[in-house]
């Protein structure tokens, strides 16, 4: 599913995740035409942002063409920058399989990304990248990394999840992301893109006011919680939050 954001920069707080309804396309500025005339076209002068929602799986090469699409897409309709979720890249059925599946941010699936980055010419924020990180040996645990991509291909922020959710879901049990993953060691500054400034952050960061408050006061303009909620977390931490 693609939707796009046309919206003020001041208004645009922060972006969508698995489950949550799309805002309607704008007839004006998202309606099929050449990329250039997109861009630059004076009826439109607002930035055109791409929200791409995928349901991934643990094929990773799958995933990848369902969201090289969607991007695609984007670009077609004359977006700058799209979106993708946390764990856009895969969603293992254990978390072995999470370790056995995560690469390093030289790795094959990264550079799939960044080329097309260039083939569309915009930019890309990959919102949850299992990533394993120079300690991968002495830890065997990954990081949930969110990476920005520029129009070049370049990868010009990361940041590392510092919040990981570990919860009781009724019924289900416990949900440990550090069972796998490490929390990252710092915040990300802003980064200035052709839609604003965007503040990086991931999911279950949102419950902690205190990284937003960072975020904004170091001069973010669009605030970026890229999400993989489930059935059961999402109306629990996504939907009070965002309201």
């Amino acid at each position: 599913m693609l939707g796009f954001l046309t919206r003020p920069l001041h208004r645009l707080l922060s972006l969508l995740c698995p489950g949550l309804r799309i805002p309607r396309l704008s007839v004006l500025c998202a309606q099929p035409r050449p990329r250039a005339m997109a861009i630059s076209s004076s009826s439109c002068k607002l930035p055109l942002v791409a929200v791409c929602q995928v349901t991934s799986t643990p094929d990773k090469q799958q995933n990848f063409k369902t969201c090289a699409e969607l991007v695609r897409e984007a670009a077609r309709l004359g977006a700058c920058l799209a979106f993708l979720p946390e764990a856009f890249d895969f969603i293992a059925r254990d978390p072995a399989e999470t370790l056995r599946l995560s690469e390093p941010l030289g790795g094959k699936l990264l550079e799939e990304y960044t080329q097309l980055a260039r083939e569309c010419g915009l930019w890309l924020s990959l919102g949850g990248f299992h990533e394993r990180g120079r300690d991968w040996e002495q830890t065997q645990k990954i990081y949930n990394c969110h990476v920005l991509l520029n129009s070049k291909g370049a990868v010009v922020a990361t940041y590392r999840k510092t919040h990981l959710c570990d919860v009781e879901i009724p019924g289900q049990g416990p949900m440990c992301e550090s069972n796998s993953t490490m929390p990252g060691p710092s915040l990300e500054s802003p980064v200035s893109t052709p839609a604003g400034k965007i503040g990086l952050a991931v999911c279950y960061d949102m419950r902690f006011p205190e990284l937003s408050l960072a975020l904004a006061q170091a001069g973010a303009e669009i605030l970026t919680y890229p999400s993989a909620f489930g059935s059961v977390t999402g109306p629990a931490h996504w939907e009070p939050v965002s309201s």
